[in-house]
């Protein structure tokens, strides 16, 4: 009961560092923000591991997002293993961290280097940690394989009279690399010979459409999949209100467990679990609008989380 009150009140201190932080720099520094494709803000990654399932899908309304894993041979059995489908937080903050490395060198490949560390150590892990199962190494290790290694799609259906229509498109993530590490002598920093090209689909669809965000509020949220998943979907959903003049939208907890990849158990415990995450997001986020009603909520529109100046190469579609 110690262990998790004081774990709490890490928690708390973050968000309040994080508010006290984006208040008195409201305009975050270059160095502060991070992107995300608006595909994968629509449509999330699983909050929880899947299991040993060759392929996982998620739909939200017309769109409907799939993750194929990967097989390789087990240096053991020197039989075929199954990658795994990434899950959880980490994937989540490599994703924030490629989209950003992308849009700023604009190269499809990628060094796994003190830039990877440095964004690592921001948001709290440590990827030279010890190689223990609960280690940050450990676990970030076995969530870029998954990601890396994984073959993501986006289905996308449409109606046009009585016509209908279907388009997709298969994008491995990383089809090339090189990732070196050594838990025993984690002080050599082996990140720095690690390596990885995008897949060229991959690569344009989250240079294409970035959605902004700060890297001070991932920060401070980085502990739950859920309100990172929140976070970036509602800086998104305001700023799409408010750019196609809608001044609220009211969703459904059902509807929205289904966007998110959520598995609870019911929409009621799902529910509660998003207003505490809402509660969390608004205190970095102070002008996030939201108002609960039976069987849901309505976001209003307004101003994203961070400020956005559209330019050719890196504009936000909404």
């Amino acid at each position: 009961m110690a262990t998790r009150e004081k774990q709490q009140g890490k928690s708390l201190k973050k968000l309040i560092d994080a508010a006290v932080d984006i208040q008195m720099n409201s305009d975050p520094s270059a160095q502060d923000k991070a992107f995300l494709t608006r595909q994968l803000v629509q449509v999330t990654l699983p909050h929880s591991n899947p299991g040993n399932v060759p392929i996982w899908s998620r739909t939200n309304g017309s769109l409907t997002l799939s993750i194929k894993s990967d097989w390789i041979e087990d240096p053991k059995t020197k039989k075929p293993i199954n990658v795994g489908i990434p899950y959880g937080t980490i994937p989540r903050l490599l994703l924030f961290w490629m989209t950003t490395e992308a849009l700023r060198t604009g190269s499809r490949r990628i060094v796994l280097g003190e830039s990877l560390a440095s964004f690592m150590r921001e948001l709290g892990l440590d990827p030279y940690t010890g190689g223990g199962k609960r280690g940050d190494a450990q676990r970030l290790r076995d969530q870029m394989e998954r990601l890396f290694r994984a073959t993501i799609s986006f289905d996308s259906t449409q109606e046009v009279g009585d016509a209908k229509g279907k388009r997709w498109t298969d994008m491995q993530v990383a089809p090339d690399g090189e990732l070196w590490w050594d838990f025993k002598r984690p002080e050599q920093s082996t990140l720095f010979g690690s390596w990885i090209e995008l897949g060229e689909k991959f690569y344009q669809a989250i240079i294409s459409s970035p959605v902004p965000l700060d890297i001070r509020v991932l920060m401070a949220l980085k502990s739950s999949a859920l309100a990172l998943d929140i976070y970036a979907w509602a800086t998104y959903k305001t700023f799409s209100l408010k750019q196609n003049d809608k001044g609220d939208q009211f969703i459904p907890w059902s509807a929205f467990m289904q966007q998110l990849g959520v598995d609870y158990s019911n929409v009621k415990e799902f529910g509660r679990k998003c207003r505490e995450s809402f509660r969390k997001i608004q205190v970095v986020y102070p002008s996030l609008q939201i108002e609960y009603s039976k069987g849901g909520f309505s976001i209003k529109a307004g101003n994203p989380s961070v400020p956005y100046k559209a330019s050719k190469r890196n504009r936000l579609i909404v």
